[in-house]
């Protein structure tokens, strides 16, 4: 079982069986080269393949950089779901608390102070409660992603029933990925490798 961070406000989509989908940067050393992704490959290889896509660079650019790179998740993987939590060890139940039960503000001053919230990347095994098994990977350009997919991905409100492919870009996709990625320099407009984890929730 391999953990998976996920914000507040995705946590909720999660929830409520809005959001089924997440796009990751793909870690490469660097741009030098030209990197091309391939998709299927358990579907092109009559021997069986043990992943299911990859980027690689078409051309080396010396012996210690890397060539080829692999999803960190497969097809068939369970995910535990680390998000914003708290241990509060005097409670008569549970002793974890989460985040996103106190709505997705990411306001440290509600609830009352008693709540001290830990950051996602910080919990542990035993105190997750949200388990996903993957269900798809590939591999594409950060503004490949479809219309269908910027809903899969929770992003889209569920009051909003029309509007435009660009429209939901401009008002939803891009500020959900800039919020989290353009400050370590892979905005929306420098068009990032990712790799796209479809997921169903499961128990435990």
């Amino acid at each position: 079982m391999k953990p998976i961070l996920f914000s507040t406000p995705m946590v909720q989509a999660i929830l409520d069986g809005r959001k089924t989908m997440t796009r990751r940067l793909v870690k490469n050393d660097d741009n030098r080269g030209i990197w091309a992704a391939v998709n299927n490959v358990r579907e092109m290889s009559e021997y069986g393949a043990s992943v299911p896509c990859y980027l690689h660079r078409e051309i080396s650019v010396d012996d210690k950089s890397p060539n080829i790179i692999y999803p960190k998740y497969d097809v068939g993987d369970i995910l535990y779901v680390r998000e914003t939590w708290s241990r509060i060890d005097d409670l008569p139940y549970d002793n974890y608390v989460y985040r996103t039960n106190y709505g997705t503000t990411e306001d440290d001053s509600f609830p009352p102070s008693m709540f001290k919230w830990r950051p996602s990347i910080h919990m542990p095994r035993d105190a997750a409660r949200i388990f996903l098994r993957v269900t798809g990977v590939r591999v594409e350009r950060l503004q490949d992603i479809l219309c269908g997919d910027m809903k899969r991905e929770g992003c889209i409100p569920e009051t909003v029933t029309g509007g435009q492919y660009q429209q939901w870009q401009r008002d939803y996709w891009i500020p959900l990925w800039d919020s989290i990625n353009a400050k370590r320099g892979y905005g929306w407009d420098t068009n990032p490798w990712v790799w796209v984890y479809t997921f169903e929730r499961v128990e435990p």
